[in-house]
């Protein structure tokens, strides 16, 4: 530091205007006092984050209907959780599965990035009774605390308060989305039953240099020329994650790049299939 306040004064006055000198050492006194952070009543109190009680509770007091239905719900102070809920027609009281839907893109903090459910899950799913949630990632990667805690309590929401099979729960993503699907079926297999990762990079997880199962099963599937996340290298986390005991259906999307997510489709009908003959039964 420079020393006393007299010797900050002589180096402000050599330097900068009576006033700009002022308020430097108006901000300097404050920066050296406790009584900065204190208001007339003491110190300044933090204001805690809504506990998860409270969010179960706005939670279970949305108003779903049939169709689509896009929330947002305050998750603390400064955060907020945007997600969509799609809500299928009921013609019973039987369960009904779930999937989770994490788009990609999750770095570019876009608030209508979650409905973008139009090209890929929507018509996936058209001939299969679920309910789908898509949730917002904020700017942030999918494997990121706050957004794994997010989806996680969302899905635990759903369990509680929607007519959902807790056997069927899958998620499924695309690019950022498919890293964010393996990684949540890497740490979550309590939750999950299956994930299918799509044009994903997901970096394996080792325990004292032994590579990790993947307890429940994945269908992954790859673009022939994805340029972001070249073919192979998946090829390779594949057939090593199988080596370790992890069982997966690895699909070839033929002459796919990556930027059409749409066009993996066919794919994820296939996907699907797999789900309700191999996975469900």
């Amino acid at each position: 530091m420079y020393g006393s306040v007299s010797n900050i004064l002589k180096i402000m006055k050599c330097k900068t205007s009576p006033v700009l000198s002022f308020a430097a050492l108006i901000l300097f006194c404050a920066a050296c006092s406790d009584s900065f952070l204190e208001t007339g009543n003491g110190p300044i109190i933090d204001i805690p984050e809504t506990s998860i009680i409270d969010m179960e509770k706005a939670f279970s007091e949305l108003p779903f209907k049939t169709g689509t239905n896009d929330f947002e719900l305050d998750a603390s102070f400064t955060q907020k959780w945007q997600f969509r809920v799609i809500v299928p027609e009921m013609t019973g009281n039987e369960p009904l599965p779930l999937f989770v839907n994490l788009h990609g893109g999750a770095l570019t903090r876009d608030p209508d990035a979650h409905k973008r459910t139009g090209c890929l899950i929507e018509p996936a799913l058209e001939n299969t009774k679920a309910y789908v949630i898509s949730p917002n990632s904020r700017g942030l990667l999918w494997y990121e605390p706050v957004n794994e805690s997010m989806v996680v309590d969302l899905v635990n929401f759903a369990l509680k308060n929607l007519n959902i099979d807790p056997n069927k729960v899958v998620v499924v993503g695309y690019s950022d989305g498919g890293n964010g699907s393996w990684f949540l079926s890497d740490t979550h297999p309590e939750i999950f039953s299956a994930g299918i990762p799509m044009a994903s990079a997901y970096g394996l997880s080792y325990t004292d240099g032994i590579l990790n199962k993947t307890e429940i099963p994945l269908y992954v599937i790859h673009g022939e020329f994805d340029e972001l996340f070249p073919f192979t290298n998946t090829e390779t986390a594949v057939e090593l994650s199988t080596n370790a005991g992890s069982e997966i259906v690895f699909v070839k999307a033929v002459g796919l790049s990556h930027t059409v997510p749409c066009e993996y489709l066919p794919y994820l009908l296939d996907a699907i299939d797999w789900l309700e003959t191999s996975v469900w039964q």
